[in-house]
């Protein structure tokens, strides 16, 4: 049961970590004129787990006279939201394993 979990934990985790780099590219490309935004499409990537991330092309920001389509704004929520899913995902994680070591624990002293 914890390797099914734990390894859905673990491909939620990297996906996360490969949506804060490329947050973190889409901040540091905000001025780059015809830059354009990238995410990740969660919902068909947790299901796809093929391993790297696929990027999309973010649709519905404005666009601004260089062609950068970055909304800094938007990316600061971003990170936000990525860090407390991580946190949530690495909580999870923590408690299965106390889980397990529990049982390991009560398996000893029986």
């Amino acid at each position: 049961m914890l390797d099914r979990v734990a390894g859905q934990l673990e491909h939620y985790m990297d996906l996360l970590s490969a949506r804060q780099k490329l947050v973190a590219s889409n901040i540091a490309n905000a001025d780059t004129p015809g830059y354009h935004a990238q995410d990740i499409d969660f919902q068909s990537e947790f299901q796809n787990a093929a391993g790297i991330p696929r990027t999309i092309d973010v649709d519905g920001l404005q666009v601004k006279n260089d062609g950068n389509n970055v909304s800094l704004d938007r990316e600061s929520r971003l990170l936000a939201e990525n860090a407390l899913r991580f946190q949530l995902a690495s909580q999870l994680l923590r408690s299965q394993i106390r889980e397990v070591r529990s049982a390991i624990q009560e398996g000893k002293n029986s």
